[in-house]
């Protein structure tokens, strides 16, 4: 498994012209974002890009677009990966943004508590790769043609105890994170990134049918289709007879589970599109 800073290299080289180019355009990132916190049922909750203990954001770039989730209580993390990103302003440094801002927050003298996943994706316009750093729960997946053809591995110690980045003592470091991700991805491709209050309440087949409600490349019916996502994992989040995903893998483990799981969720959803200015 490649460390995070060997994979920052690698997309480093993929910027300066070390892969090759499958056609002469450019390619972009379509993304729409939505999300609940799990303590407001009635209605979405949003502050800045934040959904209850979930937060995201969309940062773009003339070489590439960067996506990235986090889960959890360390509210200032996902701040600090931003910030890496918008200082500099390149996508070379986006790419190692989860360890550069891992270990800034260790150098801060302020006591800060509280633990994340995190996923990352970059899109590397020129190459027409994606690249993704992800670890813990959330995750990513990517569909072409109404098929799941890439997917993230979910990282757990055991059952509901996902690998999370924290400040003392580290349950695990950026380094291991699974950043082995590297594919080519197609015009019209789906790249839905989500936290695990998604995942655990939606089987792929449902996330596929409510895809199929995507029919082009326009913003406001991306927009439209995250949200219907996130509102039907949050209602099945709340049903006590429904075998989720999360209450399925508890019986795997053997625990006697049923019905949904109350947590905040956070839908990314992306549409790979030609590059125009």
């Amino acid at each position: 498994m490649l460390s995070v800073l060997s994979y920052g290299r690698i997309v480093a080289r993929a910027v300066l012209g070390g892969l090759s180019q499958t056609d002469g355009r450019d390619y972009r990132l379509i993304t729409a974002s939505c999300g609940f916190g799990k303590d407001f049922r009635k209605g979405i909750l949003k502050k800045g890009m934040c959904y209850g203990d979930d937060a995201c954001f969309i940062a773009r770039h003339k070489s590439a677009d960067v996506l990235g989730e986090r889960h959890q209580n360390s509210v200032c993390y996902i701040s600090v990966v931003l910030a890496q990103i918008c200082r500099v302003g390149d996508f070379i440094e986006a790419s190692n943004s989860m360890t550069s801002g891992y270990y800034e927050l260790l150098q801060n003298k302020v006591p800060l508590l509280g633990s994340s996943t995190a996923c990352i994706v970059v899109l590397d316009r020129r190459s027409h790769r994606i690249h993704t750093c992800n670890l813990g729960d959330s995750g990513f997946l990517v569909v072409r043609g109404g098929e799941v053809v890439h997917r993230s591995d979910e990282q757990q110690h055991y059952f509901n105890t996902p690998f999370q980045l924290l400040r003392v003592p580290p349950k695990a470091l950026p380094e291991a994170a699974d950043n082995s991700s590297s594919f080519d991805v197609q015009l019209g491709d789906i790249i839905l990134t989500a936290t695990d209050g998604l995942f655990d309440n939606m089987p792929d087949y449902m996330i596929l049918q409510e895809l199929k409600k995507l029919k082009n490349t326009n913003y406001d019916s991306i927009q439209q289709t995250a949200r219907s996502i996130a509102e039907q994992a949050h209602e099945l989040a709340y049903d006590p007879n429904y075998m989720s995903p999360f209450a399925q893998f508890a019986c795997d483990n053997g625990l006697n589970v049923r019905g949904g799981k109350p947590d905040d969720i956070t839908v990314l959803l992306s549409i790979v599109a030609e590059y125009t200015d």
